[in-house]
């Protein structure tokens, strides 16, 4: 399984930082029987691991290289990968740089790198054979891409920060085959790549006899990209060490275990 983590923007909302938005220190975690801080997209990371990605492709821009020196090429097993988005383009760009890595008959999650999300296991909650989305109720879906859905799970459209969204669902995270990412591709290039946003792209594939299913499984979604982003993950944090055990890591710089030690 392929995990697809775009993190090639600026971070204009929350700048100036002296270093990628993606690195932003958010919580902390217990190295070596010391804690030290711990950066927005590991979150993603170590959820993507938990889904079962094996291998992980992040998508830079030029100048992000704190970003492979802070991950590396590993993560216990999970193997590491990078490609560059040489100029901003929005999210489908910056997806579909990681293509050439995969193939067809592959499973692909991906999720945003500046937003921390629960459940951990989110990403097993979506079904391997399909394209669905992972959405989580809000009170501002209009800052978000709000999902709307039929009884049966099926997307009907993706409001994409629209004011009147009609649904408080959005979407936080996804999960599909490799044949669908392909398949998204082709369609993306094939409107001249004017699709910034995954889900006017997702409307298109719909418009054509496409499937997509939303699964409410998600807990809690905060968006870190901002300051009072991030101060709210901070708060949701601090409640969530309060409910749940703490995360440890092992003595490899990333090594994610949790109290009993099950990676």
């Amino acid at each position: 399984m392929w995990g697809i983590v775009p993190a090639a923007g600026i971070g204009s909302r929350i700048q100036p930082l002296a270093f990628s938005k993606e690195l932003l220190p958010v919580g902390s975690r217990i190295e070596n029987g010391n804690e030290r801080p711990r950066a927005v997209s590991e979150y993603l990371v170590e959820r993507m691991i938990k889904g079962g990605a094996t291998k992980i492709c992040f998508v830079v821009s030029p100048g992000k290289s704190d970003i492979f020196e802070y991950f590396g090429g590993e993560i216990g097993p999970t193997t590491l990968c990078y490609t560059v988005q040489p100029k901003p383009a929005g999210l489908c760009d910056a997806i579909f740089r990681a293509v050439p890595f995969i193939e067809r008959d592959e499973v692909v999650v991906i999720g945003l790198p500046d937003t921390i999300w629960f459940p951990e296991d989110g990403f097993c909650a979506l079904p391997d054979d399909r394209l669905s989305f992972l959405v989580f109720p809000v009170e501002r879906p209009e800052f978000f891409d709000a999902v709307v859905a039929d009884e049966h799970g099926r997307v009907v459209r993706i409001e994409v920060k629209q004011t009147d969204a009609s649904s408080s669902w959005v979407w936080g995270a996804f999960k599909m085959p490799g044949s669908i990412l392909h398949q998204l591709y082709a369609l993306w290039r094939k409107r001249e790549r004017r699709d910034e946003y995954i889900g006017t792209l997702i409307n298109a594939f719909l418009a054509e006899g496409g499937e997509a299913f939303s699964v409410a499984a998600g807990e809690v979604y905060v968006d870190v990209g901002t300051l009072n982003g991030y101060r709210e993950a901070m708060r949701v944090l601090g409640k969530q060490d309060e409910l749940t055990p703490g995360t440890f890591a092992d003595s490899s710089p990333h090594g994610f275990y949790n109290a009993e030690g099950v990676r």
